[in-house]
């Protein structure tokens, strides 16, 4: 629900755990209780996307919680925190844009510790995107107030063992009929790829194909398609930045076009799940135009990144209950 700070503070002062995403100014005006947050300011609620800088969007867990912990990882520490979870229920993880954090996350996770044991949902926190150049994206402990730009914060649940979850995603994007690139090197950017066996400078390789970087890069994980999505491109330097990691040995393309973005969004957003979690891409939120636009009843923040177990880009995350 997206509330105003008093109707917030309501909910805080029941002491149940909560999960609240809202700009810095809001977030610093909530009182302390068993809640974690990020900021952000965008948002897709019952009545639509919504970019709003004095509210905050609250999410409650509507199902018996057995027990909770909140917890605070650094990069050094971060590969444990799959290993801190219930052996049912989920982590709700919301890590800070360009932090040591982030980077670690979307580097490592693969190899955590028990993560593939475990249900993780959650989000990179970000800023207005007109505050880029100036502001830095926190997370907060709720029980101090405490608001950060360096280390996760996370919200473990153990649930009843009659409740399960699980963590699913929509991704609207296929590989194309592009041809394939290749890297040497992992990282969050890159000067060259192999393309069709050769070595190729990237960012004039996507300035004569006329890139549209509202498309993607998207490999194939396993039978899934994970993106990769584009963050710059610098022709002066020749480096492409990306929102999420490359890696070596993993086949990439350019996403197949899609015609109508908007149209695509709404036809694959399942009508008949009501989901207990979700969260979205900033990325979506504009190019899909969903400003004032509803998403069936998939609501939440939208955000800098979103977490399904792993980091993933323009891609709807939500968390059903069985």
């Amino acid at each position: 629900m997206l509330l105003s700070v008093a109707m917030a503070n309501s909910l805080i002062a029941r002491g149940a755990p909560l999960v609240i995403a809202g700009s810095r100014t809001a977030l610093a005006a909530l009182q302390p209780g068993n809640w974690i947050g990020g900021s952000i300011p965008y948002f897709i609620t019952v009545d639509g996307g919504r970019c709003d800088q004095n509210s905050v969007f609250v999410d409650e867990i509507t199902v018996p919680i057995l027990r909770w912990s909140i917890k605070s990882y650094g990069a050094t520490s971060l590969n444990h925190f799959a290993s801190d979870a219930f052996d049912n229920g989920f982590s709700y993880i919301i890590i800070p844009a360009n932090s040591g954090a982030h980077l670690e996350y979307a580097m490592h996770a693969a190899q955590y510790r028990d993560l593939s044991k475990r249900t993780v949902i959650g989000w990179i926190s970000g800023v207005h995107l007109d505050e880029l150049a100036f502001e830095s994206a926190v997370v907060v402990d709720g029980r101090t107030g405490l608001a950060q730009s360096t280390d996760a914060i996370v919200l473990h649940v153990e649930l009843p063992p009659a409740i399960q979850v699980e963590v699913k995603t929509v991704n609207l994007f296929q590989p194309g009929s592009a041809p394939t690139l290749h890297f040497s090197e992992p990282g969050f950017s890159a000067s060259s790829a192999l393309i069709g066996g050769k070595r190729t400078p990237l960012a004039a390789f996507m300035k004569e194909q006329g890139w549209d970087t509202s498309r993607p890069l998207v490999a194939d994980y396993a039978g899934t398609f994970v993106n990769v999505s584009i963050k710059g491109i610098n022709e002066k330097t020749g480096r492409v930045s990306f929102y999420a990691p490359v890696f070596p040995g993993v086949a990439y393309r350019e996403a197949a076009r899609i015609e109508d973005y908007v149209a695509t969004f709404a036809s694959k957003v399942p009508k008949e799940i009501r989901p207990l979690l979700s969260c979205n891409c900033i990325l979506n939120y504009i190019h899909g135009k969903l400003e004032g636009r509803r998403t069936g009843q998939f609501t939440g923040p939208a955000t800098f990144g979103e977490i399904a177990r792993h980091l993933v880009n323009q891609t709807l995350v939500y968390l059903t209950v069985k």
